[in-house]
């Protein structure tokens, strides 16, 4: 009954849509943008003038040290169940993320999550798991009240029983 309870409960968080929303708790600014291309080793002007790197999207939401995420969010509540169910290990499996548009210094960003898919059980070399994916929406909120989609990405991960160890 595991993997009917796991199954069901991940189409009901599904059903929920973007059930998770969060607001980035700065704006787009040039300090974080710097530090981030010096802890890369990476240097474009263009960058340094105002703009961000498209792969920065996520940084302006994460949770980061003392901070939680939404209790709504759909990845931390299947990541919950499927702990809860024995399936204790976690590995970051794939990262797709498409672009719209280049932030700029001073744009104010949201962030909606909705649990994508739940594929499994599937026998892996590391062991039987899930592979679950979120789906993250990254929108600059506009002083008017309206959002523009600027970026998305689908986070996988396979929630998996390690397998025993001779």
């Amino acid at each position: 009954m595991t993997h009917e309870r796991i199954m069901a409960e991940a189409e009901r968080i599904k059903a929920l849509g973007e059930a998770s929303e969060s607001r980035a708790p700065y704006p787009v600014n040039q300090p974080t943008i710097g530090a981030w291309l010096d802890a890369m080793g990476y240097d474009n002007q263009r960058f340094r003038q105002g703009e961000a790197p498209p792969s920065m999207a996520q940084v302006w939401t994460m949770p980061g040290l003392g901070r939680r995420r939404p209790d709504d969010d759909p990845l931390s509540r299947m990541m919950e169940l499927l702990t809860a169910e024995g399936y204790t290990a976690v590995l970051g499996t794939n990262c797709e993320q498409t672009y719209e548009r280049y932030l700029r210094v001073g744009e104010q960003l949201r962030v909606t999550t909705a649990l994508d898919s739940v594929v499994g059980p599937k026998s892996t070399a590391m062991g039987e798991g899930y592979f679950v994916t979120s789906r993250n929406t990254w929108y600059v909120v506009h002083p008017d009240g309206r959002s523009e989609k600027v970026a998305t990405m689908l986070f996988r991960v396979l929630k998996f029983i390690p397998k025993e160890r001779p």
